[in-house]
């Protein structure tokens, strides 16, 4: 008899950190991106964009373009074979994206006409030879001004508004007369892109039963399907997705872009077409994080604890709505953090602009509100003369605590424990001598340090996991187990994106876990399975994670039904460890393969979280939310206050993420959402004018680099959710909401300037303005 111990358990399942599938080909360079992909006898395809944010189109003739050598197809909405409409929004049976223009345009760079050609350059050259002719109309471009007046403002027929959603939580006029501290501020937060390195691209193959074939990097394929079909007059049975590789996403995937014209070129044609964009149509290709206007007023006691909020929320969502509500939902339900606030007025808005269009960006309406909401907590420890961590311990919530929609956190939320570790964290040493690498600046030698002042500062974020308000969401996954080459081996289906979060490498993980197998291949994601929903809102390791280990387990009591039926033992008292059969009693019974055979057990899961309610359309009360995570960090910065110029010398983070399933990936994420909340906080803004955008290119639009970003100290804790697959809390997006108030606040501690807008500029620094 051989012992049961830990040898029996296979390497690489839950709380390790594997090596990556695609890790060692994406450092080599040798990973298949989309726009890698390749198919004989191809065609190119390009879009012709609007040069103006609004214009009526008077007449466009696309026959010199079609008379050119080479090229096979021009289309515009008259070409349309099905709906010519299509929309991301949920909330609305009227998709309200126009596939190609139609009469007129309401952002620049939104879509026109499409070429295929049989080179890319001669599709390029192609749509210079359509001719249009435009009636330019003046833009309405002002937020705030819609919000107020959004009947005579109106970019889309139904009105300037995508969505108001207010708040409401006691008497904030009574509370308000008793409140011996008030604290006002208005915040703004520009536009920031997504950023990803790898810009829109896909291959669309026609099929022999008349269907489509699609190769895109994408977000969430099956959602991509439910547009795509009407508007391509096809059943979705016969649109058939496979994720290609995706370089980066962050929300900016989750919305179309080349799909429907690739497909309708490709059905024109009856050729494979490819569409790729370059950097400069990628910032035109995509929806951005919504720039939003917030309005914010406090009242406390003496001691610093919060009496009432009264919030206006402004949010730009551009000219279509895609997730606006979303977002504007988020906003509000979160809009005054993880804060307990007896008496609350939040009114939040979405409104319609000629600006570019907006949409999902990693955080979703709860970054906005970060922003202001810590920005304000500060201002109230000022007030109240006490200290930045002291204001947010009185003002914590904890476990059984309501937040402002009257939800009751249901969980662990040791935010007060969270607030004593980063207390802890020790503070980077003082700079020493004149290293050029350590003055803001650098190289550049732009200051010798002079009117360098060291700052401080704290941030705190909520955020809100998985899909929320009533949504159904949920996660399908096949699990196959069977002898391959006389060992098990698992195979694990979904249609989840991996967007470069490590997603298959966790579905490996839990296979290996539940089914104690080690040979685990998860097959590439495609709509052939049920779906999986997107890759966002941090819940794929949550949901989809959920599906794997339903299935797992579905498949894990067949084998040992099995084996207990060939073994003569008793299913209960088994169990399937490193590849064995095992009891506690008798220790190792058997090989899996030799249980199996020529046999082969397949499980097909669903899995669901728990229901959600939709907020009250008056007083915005409801359960909206599945799960809520916290996220802390302290910066350390230096400032040059002369010249605007700014170093983080370093950022400290505490998260509870209830539990590590892989750490290296999990700090990876805590990393990487760091990265884009610096970004928000310094330098990252997309340069709107009149409804143009003036920097779409990494040239103008700056993202932070190796040099960017400082050192991390990581304090992790683990407070299980008794709700969550493992126990585990969605991990991405809360280091985004809490980064940038927290880099703000330590600008503000050098420079005394109120900093009232991010990016922070070198200007606002200096006194020039703001």
């Amino acid at each position: 008899m051989k012992r049961l111990d830990e040898r029996t358990r296979p390497a690489g399942g839950i709380g390790e950190s594997p090596r990556r599938p695609d890790g060692t080909l994406k450092v080599a360079g040798e990973f298949a991106y989309a726009s890698d992909l390749w198919m004989d006898g191809m065609l190119w395809g390009a879009t012709l964009r609007s040069p103006h944010p609004r214009a009526r189109i008077r007449s466009l003739e696309t026959a010199p373009a079609l008379a050119a050598p080479g090229v096979h197809a021009v289309l515009t909405h008259e070409d349309v074979p099905g709906r010519k409409m299509y929309g991301l929004d949920h909330t609305s049976d009227r998709p309200d994206q126009p596939v190609l223009a139609i009469g007129e345009v309401r952002y620049e760079g939104e879509p026109v006409a499409i070429v295929a050609a049989d080179h890319p350059e001669t599709a390029r050259r192609a749509l210079e030879r359509i001719a249009i002719e435009w009636e330019v109309l003046e833009p309405i471009t002002d937020a705030r001004a819609v919000a107020a007046d959004p009947e005579r403002l109106r970019v889309q027929p139904r009105g300037g508004i995508t969505r108001h959603q207010p708040v409401r939580a006691g008497d904030v006029g009574r509370a308000r007369e008793r409140a011996p501290v008030v604290v006002t501020g208005e915040y703004e937060v520009g536009i920031q892109d997504q950023a990803f390195l790898g810009p829109e691209s896909g291959l669309a193959v026609p099929a022999e039963d008349g269907g489509l074939d699609l190769y895109v990097s994408t977000q969430w394929l099956h959602n991509d399907v439910r547009q795509i079909a009407p508007c391509l007059g096809l059943p979705e049975d016969m649109v058939r997705m496979t994720l290609a590789g995706v370089g980066g996403a962050f929300g900016g995937r989750e919305d179309l872009s080349m799909q429907i014209h690739a497909g309708m070129l490709a059905m024109r044609t009856g050729r494979p077409v490819k569409m790729s964009y370059n950097r400069y149509e990628s910032f035109f290709g995509h929806v951005h994080r919504h720039p939003a206007w917030m309005r914010y007023e406090y009242g406390a006691a003496e001691d610093g604890r919060l009496l009432y909020a009264d919030v206006e929320i402004v949010l730009d969502g551009g000219a279509y709505t895609s997730s606006t509500g979303a977002v504007v939902g988020n906003a509000a339900s979160l809009g005054v953090g993880p804060y307990e606030i007896p008496n609350i007025r939040i009114d939040a808005y979405g409104v319609y602009t000629n600006n570019p269009p907006c949409g999902a960006m990693r955080g979703f309406g709860a970054v906005q509100a970060c922003f202001a909401y810590e920005s304000m907590m500060d201002k109230v420890a000022a007030a109240c003369g006490i200290g930045p961590l002291e204001v947010r311990r009185r003002n914590a919530v904890s476990q059984g605590a309501r937040m402002a929609t009257g939800q009751a956190i249901d969980s662990p939320a040791p935010m007060a424990e969270m607030l004593d570790r980063l207390e802890a964290v020790p503070m980077p040493p003082a700079r020493a001598g004149d290293d050029l690498r350590e003055l803001p600046g650098g190289v550049s030698q732009a200051t010798r340090g002079e009117g360098v002042v060291r700052g401080v500062g704290y941030g705190v974020g909520i955020k809100n996991i998985c899909f929320s308000e009533g949504f159904d969401d949920l996660s399908t996954a096949r699990v196959r187990l069977e002898v391959i080459g006389g060992e098990p081996a698992v195979l694990v289906h979904t249609a989840a994106a991996e967007v470069g979060q490590g997603l298959v490498t966790i579905q490996e993980q839990i296979a290996r876990t539940e089914l104690g197998v080690e040979k685990v291949t998860v097959q590439p994601a495609d709509n052939r399975v049920g779906d999986a929903g997107s890759s966002s809102a941090s819940r794929q390791s949550y949901m989809t994670g959920g599906a794997v280990k339903a299935a797992c387990e579905a498949v894990r009591a067949r084998l040992l039904a099995l084996a207990g039926e060939r073994l003569g033992r008793d299913p209960a008292e088994l169990a399937a460890r490193g590849g064995k059969i095992v009891s506690r009693a008798a220790g190792v019974l058997a090989a899996v393969e030799d249980v199996l055979g020529a046999d082969a057990i397949e499980e097909t899961r669903e899995f669901h979280h728990r229901p959600t309610t939709a907020l009250d359309p008056v007083t915005g009360q409801g359960a909206s939310h599945t799960q809520l995570a916290l996220c802390v960090h302290r910066a350390v910065v230096d400032v040059d206050t002369e010249l605007g110029l700014v170093k983080v010398v370093e950022l400290a983070a505490v998260q509870d993420v209830g539990r590590i399933l892989n750490r290296q990936a999990l700090e990876g994420q805590i990393h990487g959402g760091t990265a884009q909340g610096l970004g928000l906080a310094l330098m990252e803004e997309i340069q709107v004018a009149g409804g143009r955008v003036r920097n779409p290119s990494f040239t103008d639009y700056l993202i932070p680099t190796v040099l960017d970003m400082p050192p991390m100290r990581l304090d992790i804790l683990e407070y299980p959710d008794p709700n969550a697959p493992y126990g585990l809390r969605g991990a991405g997006e809360p280091p985004t909401l809490s980064s940038t108030p927290a880099i703000v606040a330590a600008v503000r501690d050098a420079t005394g300037r109120p900093l009232t807008r991010v990016p922070v500029r070198p200007e606002h620094i200096a006194g020039v303005e703001g």
